[in-house]
């Protein structure tokens, strides 16, 4: 049997590591939401970006790796890592088993945590929108979209004076 699976649960332990760090930075950036720290929260909408690029990269990089396994194996190079643990020596198996679990794991709570700063972070633009659209009601104009939807826009902002010379 091929060793090859050696090089696959390092880059599942890879790609488990990239999913903690993007977690670890969902968790400080909506610490910061609750706190109200909007530098903080830039922050870290900047960092996740580049997290994600990295996990991205560990996806794709394990992805090749297990499309080399199964063609090494005569399987389908769609074929899932799941699908091919029988091929994987028994002594291997419950290691890559359970670095297939964690990574599932560690994705749905990267995702759950990901909604729930999006949410977060559309209501309190929405806030600070309606709040702007009380003390400047002028400023803003409402129009309806081709499907019926209520869309709220900046009028043209007001002229100012420039001093010349």
């Amino acid at each position: 049997m091929s060793k090859h699976w050696e090089f696959i649960a390092q880059c599942l332990r890879t790609e488990l590591a990239d999913y903690g760090g993007l977690l670890h930075l969902f968790e400080a950036q909506q610490r910061s939401l609750f706190n109200r720290d909007a530098d903080a929260v830039l922050r870290f909408a900047n960092e996740i970006e580049t997290q994600a690029r990295t996990v991205g990269e560990s996806r794709c990089r394990r992805e090749q790796a297990v499309s080399t396994f199964a063609e090494e194996n005569g399987c389908a190079t769609t074929s899932s890592l799941r699908a091919m643990l029988p091929l994987i020596e028994a002594d291997a198996r419950p290691l890559l088993e359970a670095l297939i679990n964690e990574v599932n794991l560690l994705l749905h709570r990267v995702r759950r945590t990901s909604r729930h700063n999006h949410s977060m972070l559309s209501r309190a633009v929405e806030m600070h929108r309606e709040t702007l659209q009380q003390l400047r009601p002028q400023a803003f104009t409402k129009t309806y979209s081709p499907a019926g939807r209520l869309a709220v826009a900046m009028a043209q902002p007001p002229a100012t004076l420039r001093a010349a010379g």
